[in-house]
């Protein structure tokens, strides 16, 4: 019922597909006989199959026909039989094959198309004549006679082949557009995909590194640990020793004080005077001395080493944090930014300190130099950031309108271009009618949430390229990171729209911590354990206690 795949002839001489003949056989090779399944002639040896040459190249022929049958799908409307169709006639509304197509050329005349079944789409539905014109005005196909007496009298007409010339032209120019937005999306993709390895690579070492600091700390706090019980057990049984011999000289006197209290009975008993007089004295009962010996050998080790078990403690807490501050954090550095007074605004008061800037009612009246803002109450730092981690802080509670960020010391200094976070070379966290938003280039994020602190942390990773902002409120919460590649030193940037901001850290909270006047603060900075006083007593003055901080 199909074409011969394979086909290879039995001795009897009848044909079957290969596999179609090995099939049936191996089901028969239990009975020991193999029959052919047409004429059912009977071979007790498996025959050998033998390829059919001819009919195999014939097979082939209506395998590539089948084939062009499967991709249209088009069969001749004058074969009795399904067979492939070649061409179809626009005028005659019929497909044709190959053998019926040579009789058809002789008539002339008639337009021939690839197959196909929608032959109906191509004739006019008013005047059912051949679309053979483009109306530009309608862009639609039309007839002649649409053209001539139909509605589009008068327009502009061009050949289907010209208009779809200029259309295809079009879609050229727009497959052009989408490649290259393809290729730059495929690049922004890959970009993407490696600062994600990246970031992932860096998220790996770092745990790597805590689970190492981790570890070695647990080691470390064990053998603290293992030393701290040592020597309190040392010390308890030095303290139980100088007990327990006190005590056996104590009962050693009991004993003594015991034979010298029968003897006084004995001579109290006594009715004869002058055996009691010749009796010899039985001494002083109360042994000054002894008493003395003993509180003094008590004194001396009769107690335990309080101290020297704190000193012990106290000096390998510190001898551990100077390996943890050493070994991880040490890296992160909190910035002393000093303002750069020769890039402040003339609107703009710069304290003796370069600590605080405010907004100045009076105009400043500073040389104008290209390094100067012009238009925007803005100051860079005098310090830049080519390498490393470092963060800054600043106190925003002052101002009520205000902006903070980093910028490429090539910002422009004037115009819509000079303003942090609106330029590429510049990012910024602003607020603006109670609105806060942080900005670069043409992103512009609007934060829902308000900040509740009136300090912000602007943290810089310059080999990541990363610039994150952070409300140091409790616990600290990130608002927002930018990531970019940075191709120049980078300056901390501010802008006071209205009374002050000025620039804070963790060195100045640190300082005013140590400069307290706190008893309990001031007792703790003569122990290794003032890490944790210090951290409770910063706290309490709105001093950030995350792992920043605590370095």
């Amino acid at each position: 019922m199909e074409i011969y795949r394979d086909p290879v002839t039995l001795p009897c001489g009848h044909n079957f597909c290969r596999g179609c003949i090995t099939q049936a056989w191996d089901h028969q090779e239990d009975l020991q006989e193999y029959k052919c399944p047409d004429c059912q002639q009977i071979y007790r040896k498996r025959p050998e199959l033998v390829r059919n040459t001819s009919l195999h190249n014939i097979a082939e022929a209506f395998h590539a026909t089948e084939t062009d049958q499967e991709q249209t799908g088009v069969f001749c409307n004058y074969c009795d039989f399904p067979v492939p169709a070649t061409k179809s006639c626009l005028q005659c509304e019929t497909s044709l094959c190959d053998h019926h197509l040579r009789k058809h050329d002789r008539s002339g005349g008639h337009t021939l198309l690839p197959p196909t079944t929608d032959l109906g789409k191509r004739k006019c539905p008013i005047h059912k004549k051949i679309l053979e014109y483009y109306c530009t005005e309608d862009a639609a196909c039309v007839c002649v006679s649409c053209s001539v007496i139909g509605g589009h009298v008068g327009h502009k007409m061009m050949s289907l082949d010209e208009a779809s010339e200029e259309k295809k032209k079009k879609l050229r120019n727009n497959l052009q557009k989408l490649m290259a937005e393809t290729e730059e999306a495929e690049k922004r993709v890959q970009s993407l995909e490696e600062r994600r390895r990246k970031a992932q690579e860096n998220a790996n070492g770092e745990t790597e590194t805590v689970t190492a600091l981790f570890k070695d700390l647990r080691r470390r706090l064990d053998d603290l640990e293992g030393r701290v019980q040592s020597d309190i057990i040392r010390q308890a049984e030095r303290v139980s020793q100088s007990y327990n011999d006190v005590i056996q000289q104590l009962e050693i006197k009991k004993e003594e004080l015991s034979r010298k209290m029968c003897d006084i009975e004995e001579l109290c008993n006594m009715t004869d005077p002058l055996t009691v007089l010749q009796e010899s004295d039985t001494g002083d009962l109360c042994d000054t001395e002894d008493r003395e010996r003993h509180d003094k050998q008590l004194h001396d080790g009769g107690d335990l080493d309080v101290a020297g078990i704190s000193h012990t403690l106290h000096t390998g807490l510190s001898d551990i944090m100077s390996g943890v501050t050493g070994g991880i954090y040490i890296y992160i550095q909190p910035a002393d930014i000093l303002l750069d007074v020769s890039t402040a605004s003339n609107y703009l008061h710069i304290s003796d300190d370069r600590k605080t800037v405010s907004r100045s009612e009076i105009i400043q009246n500073r040389p104008e130099t290209p390094e100067r803002f012009q238009y925007f109450p803005q100051v860079l730092s005098s310090q830049s950031f080519s390498l490393g981690r470092h963060y800054w802080e600043v106190d925003v509670g002052g101002s009520v309108s205000w902006a903070v960020g980093m910028c490429y010391p090539s910002m422009a200094r004037r115009g819509d271009q000079s303003v942090i976070g609106r330029t590429s070379c510049s990012w910024g966290l602003c607020r603006e009618d109670n609105q806060y938003v942080v900005r670069h280039g043409r992103e512009e994020i609007q934060l829902h949430d308000k900040i509740l602190s009136n300090r912000v942390r602007i943290s810089l990773d310059y080999e990541a390229g990363q610039i994150a902002f952070y409300a140091l409120c409790d616990p600290i919460r990130h608002l927002h990171t930018f990531t970019a590649t940075f191709i120049e030193p980078l300056h901390a940037v501010l802008c006071v729209f209205s009374a002050c901001i000025n620039i804070s850290g963790l060195f100045r909270a640190v300082e005013s911590v140590l400069k307290s006047s706190d008893s309990s603060i001031q007792s703790s900075l003569c122990s290794d354990c003032i890490i944790l006083d210090t951290i409770r007593a910063a706290e309490a003055s709105d001093f950030s206690s995350d792992s920043d901080s605590l370095v």
